[in-house]
């Protein structure tokens, strides 16, 4: 049989693992009689820990949240995933949390057995971050929104546009959404009676936050799916609509599907819808699906088509002399 302290210390163990823990549950993990799991209930709450216990049919134990963080039990696997988070965060893109990381980190790696810190130093031994680009998040607000979408409160803030101009907005806040270096928020537009997208690193929350509302169905077809389509045509400022020399069956097994949306026009043509923020780079993008294309909208990105293949003619070529053209007459 166990000793009294291994046996508590796998009874927190469980209580960490799951909200409700039946009494007969228990006992049948620790093969311990009911009677002894009440008593080291008691010791656990003699230690500090707030464990909550309800009783008749369904009761059972739950550990609560007390005034200080209790001591963690994480068994291999879970050890060396917070690890690798914690090294993740060190590097990432939420600002304000770099140091903090660094430090829960080097707590954790000085009790990880050596079995396991050998597993964690070779992700950091051989892997080479890339420097960060783009925007950071406040921690700060990323909890705050995070907290509002839990309890479904209203959130207002300040955001600023594309072109730099801000405004007030008043959202039913959903999900947030990470994808690369940027977080987005998902939410119900009060203004608009729409969902809309905003990243987060261009919000500025206003607290407090407002009262409770009762929680929205989400987006069709889910939050992930409604997010993807925002960013390929609506996040950005320039549209486009490009007709292009293939079935829609073809290009949607090409690059051109992660550029946008593809419609199907006939069995020879199709349509990508594609947005951006930047011309140059947009002509640059279509031009390198080496496919026949025709932009139809808008005029300004069609001009800049016509630009680059100048451009590419007279750099790549135009200047070579033709066979004989260097004999007299």
């Amino acid at each position: 049989m166990k000793s009294t302290s291994a046996r508590l210390l796998q009874l927190l163990s469980l209580l960490q693992t799951r909200r409700d823990w039946p009494g007969a549950d228990l006992a049948d993990r620790l093969e311990v009689s009911p009677r002894t799991v009440r008593r080291d209930v008691d010791r656990l709450r003699d230690l500090g820990y707030p464990i909550q216990a309800t009783m008749g049919t369904g009761g059972g134990y739950q550990l609560g949240a007390g005034a200080a963080l209790p001591p963690l039990l994480l068994d291999d696997d879970e050890a060396v995933a917070v690890a690798v988070g914690l090294r993740t965060a060190a590097q990432g893109g939420v600002s304000g949390i770099e140091e903090t990381s660094v430090r829960a980190l080097a707590k954790l790696l000085q009790v990880l057995p050596s079995r396991l810190r050998r597993r964690v130093d070779a992700l950091g031994t051989f892997t080479v971050p890339m420097p960060g680009e783009g925007p950071t998040v406040d921690s700060a607000t990323l909890t705050l929104v995070a907290s509002a979408c839990r309890d479904s409160e209203l959130l207002r803030f300040d955001y600023e546009r594309h072109d730099g101009s801000t405004g007030r907005r008043g959202v039913e806040p959903h999900r947030l959404v990470s994808h690369g270096r940027r977080w987005y928020l998902v939410a119900w537009d009060t203004d608009r009676d729409d969902w809309r997208t905003f990243r987060l690193d261009r919000m500025r929350p206003l607290t407090p936050t407002g009262p409770r509302v009762p929680p929205r169905d989400p987006p069709e077809r889910g939050v992930a799916a409604y997010l993807a389509d925002r960013m390929n045509l609506h996040m950005w400022p320039i549209r486009a609509r490009v007709r292009l020399g293939v079935s829609a069956e073809t290009a949607l097994e090409g690059p051109a599907a992660r550029y946008g949306v593809i419609e199907a026009v006939d069995q020879h043509s199709c349509v990508l819808l594609c947005a951006g923020d930047d011309l140059v780079g947009m002509a640059c993008y279509l031009a390198m699906l080496d496919l026949d294309m025709e932009v139809e909208e808008p005029a300004e990105l069609r001009a800049e088509m016509g630009r680059l293949g100048e451009r590419l003619s007279r750099r790549g070529g135009s200047s070579r002399r033709t066979p004989g053209s260097d004999q007299g007459a």
